[in-house]
């Protein structure tokens, strides 16, 4: 039998049908500058409950980038709070984050961020290894089921740079639901994709949400938005629109 010997705080959040995810109340961020205190994000209230594709969207310096460093605990609030399911994230060390984040946060990043040296299933293996989770002898094989569902299995074996655009994008998703994250976050992730790619990748987003995960996709692309079941607008910080599921803001 594996014990499970991580702190309570890093443990997975177990999802339960129709609960909330993550919650944020009055949440704020103000980054300190030589010129003076800079707002990136003020007063902003979101829930977000299993099965949501939730579109983030605005203006260069709206405060996007810094929502999504929230949600994944890569930053941390000036103000209010964020609870993922019973956890509280305030107050946590860089080190506890570091731990909740790779149990419970998939980032999907525009530019892949995949280690150039590892092999694609290597690359995918690495969030197991440093959250220790499943025995050794199981990472490989989960991981090629990962490439499998994505359909990049046969490019298992490969680095990273002789992978098309599209395929590096899909290894770094792969890589992203290593530890099977409630919570996936991802920032600007069809930016780099051409129109065909961009729709395969959306359509796999969109089955997670089918699944029970949660998906955040910061985005400039309103073309996309037929794939989102909401989709909030950020302008100075704020939410101006928050539109989907019955809501309108």
């Amino acid at each position: 039998m594996i014990v499970d010997t991580a702190p309570k705080s890093a443990r997975t959040v177990s999802r339960r049908s129709n609960s909330t995810l993550v919650t944020l109340r009055g949440v704020g961020k103000i980054y300190r500058t030589p010129a003076g205190d800079f707002t990136a994000l003020a007063d902003i209230d979101l829930d977000l409950p299993d099965h949501e594709f939730l579109a983030v969207i605005g203006k260069s310096g709206s405060g996007k980038t810094t929502l999504a460093n929230l949600l994944t605990g890569i930053d941390s609030v000036t103000s209010g709070k964020i609870r993922f399911g019973d956890i509280l994230l305030n107050g946590k060390s860089e080190e506890e984050l570091t731990a909740w984040r790779g149990r419970n946060v998939g980032v999907v990043f525009q530019f892949f961020q995949l280690l150039p040296t590892l092999t694609v299933a290597e690359n995918i293996m690495l969030p197991m290894d440093f959250c220790r989770v499943g025995r050794p002898a199981d990472r490989r094989p989960k991981a090629m089921a990962l490439l499998e569902r994505l359909g990049i299995a046969d490019q298992a074996d490969k680095l990273p740079v002789d992978l098309s655009g599209g395929q590096q994008q899909r290894a770094a998703i792969a890589r992203a639901l290593a530890n099977d994250p409630p919570l996936l976050v991802a920032d600007e992730p069809t930016g780099n994709l051409d129109s065909r790619t961009t729709a395969e990748v959306m359509d796999l987003f969109q089955s997670l949400t089918e699944d029970g995960r949660t998906v955040v996709m910061v985005t400039h692309e309103r073309d996309l938005g037929s794939y989102f079941t909401r989709t909030i607008e950020l302008a100075d910080g704020r939410i101006v629109s928050n539109t989907g599921r019955g809501v309108v803001a």
